[in-house]
């Protein structure tokens, strides 16, 4: 089974129930990554036994990112598998250390873990990785500042050794109604897969790949120049260490194909606008039976005119006329589950927000939902026929209004005699 996982940074500040939305107008994207369980991929809510994050990096609460950074470099080199080759338990420990950088490093990710503790993430995005392989591909970026002086260590393996395939990036758009109700799409992909008639080694069939002859394996050759020496990457192999002698014909010795592969996501209930789902293992097959990349698939919302969406509330609005917001009246309104019938008390006033407890858009990680805002506009009649001009009249007279004079025509004086 596999995880459907949302890559969306922090939310916006929740606007006022009371303050109506501009038309048109749009939330940003938001970046917080949010992990979700769909029925293709399973669902689990299984809480282990964790450390605290801080404890983990060994930070205050209050801990600055640069101070977040320095303690994990600090545990990186210590725990690191190059340091502690066949510890479990060093192994685990590195893992630990990169699960609470990723948390904690991240703005929207640690607000998440401060607020809900470790549901946060995991209800929200992030769940922990799942080798050191995926580590080293996701702070990749890192590893030159992380790893810059470890003294040689590899910090992804040995480059002759299998390796983790390229991650892919795709786009899908849904309508704003899917969005927030959760959908199954079909998506075709192209990527480059592991060759099957040579299981991915590059080599023909009944043969393998030998060891280079000169780097003995290694991937690397070293020059002595007097009291110096040089390590440089093998010119022969180009630091795989092995050599295809008779490449397989199918993939000409890459070991990999291409292919274009069709399956099914889910896409969760409550997904905005800009939010990513990362699905393991659909993407790049990987090298010399090294595990797939990941896809990641950029969903996009169309926009709906008749709601505006504030993070997990939805703001629409109803109109009625002045008799119906001051004598009270039941009308249809559009909702996330179709139209239904709106009661408005007597007396409404223009620009009154009707909510909706719990009638807004599912929050990822299963905690409830948003509430509806329904904002009621009031009509005024622009063009009356003399009958109701007349009876406004008496309205106004009644409550002690003063309103416009009458516009004195040929049947003015006879309406007054006749009311007097």
């Amino acid at each position: 089974m596999a995880a459907v996982v949302l890559d969306p940074g922090p939310y916006h500040k929740k606007r006022s129930p009371r303050a109506t939305p501009r038309a048109g107008s749009r939330r940003l994207h938001p970046r917080t990554p949010l992990t979700v369980w769909t029925p293709v991929f399973s669902f689990t809510r299984a809480v282990s036994a964790k450390r605290d994050y801080y404890e983990v990096l060994g930070v205050e609460r209050t801990a600055s990112a640069p101070d977040i950074k320095r303690a994990y470099r600090k545990a990186a080199m210590q725990w690191h598998p190059d340091r502690n080759p066949g510890n479990a338990e060093a192994e685990e420990r590195f893992k630990e250390a990169a699960e609470a950088f990723e948390v904690l490093s991240d703005e929207g990710k640690r607000k998440l873990y401060d607020q809900y503790g470790h549901e946060g993430p995991r209800g929200a995005g992030f769940s922990g990785f799942q080798g050191t392989d995926e580590i080293f591909s996701r702070f990749s970026d890192l590893f030159g500042d992380l790893f810059g002086n470890l003294g040689g260590f590899s910090g992804g393996g040995r480059r002759d050794g299998p390796q983790r395939g390229a991650d892919l990036k795709t786009r899908v758009m849904i309508p704003f109604v899917e969005a927030v109700a959760g959908v199954e799409r079909e998506l075709t992909v192209p990527r480059r897969d592991a060759c099957d008639d040579c299981g991915g080694s590059g080599a023909a069939a009944g043969t393998k790949p030998q060891t280079c002859s000169q780097c003995g394996g290694h991937g690397q050759v070293i020059h002595r120049q007097g009291f110096f020496t040089i390590q440089t990457t093998c010119p022969r192999c180009h630091g795989q260490g092995q050599m295809i002698t008779t490449p397989c014909k199918t993939c000409s010795g890459t070991g990999a194909v291409q292919r274009e592969a069709t399956f099914k996501i889910n896409i969760p209930a409550g997904v905005d606008d800009g939010q990513t789902l990362r699905i393991p293992g659909r993407g790049m097959g990987g090298a010399r039976g090294g595990p797939p990349g990941n896809l990641y698939v950029e969903v996009q919302v169309e926009p709906d005119a008749r709601f505006q969406r504030d993070e997990f509330d939805v703001h629409s609005k109803v109109t009625v006329s002045m008799t119906q917001a001051a004598l009270g009246c039941t009308v249809k309104t559009p909702t996330l589950s179709g139209d239904v019938d709106l009661e408005i008390e007597p007396g409404t006033q223009p620009g009154q927000v009707i909510t909706r407890k719990g009638k807004g858009i599912p929050v990822l990680g299963g905690r409830g939902n948003g509430d509806h805002h329904v904002h009621v506009e009031v009509t005024v009649p622009t063009k009356l026929t003399s009958e109701q001009e007349e009876i406004l009249r008496e309205l106004a007279e009644s409550l002690g209004e003063v309103v416009t004079e009458e516009k004195k025509g040929l049947f003015s004086s006879f309406r007054k005699r006749k009311r007097g």
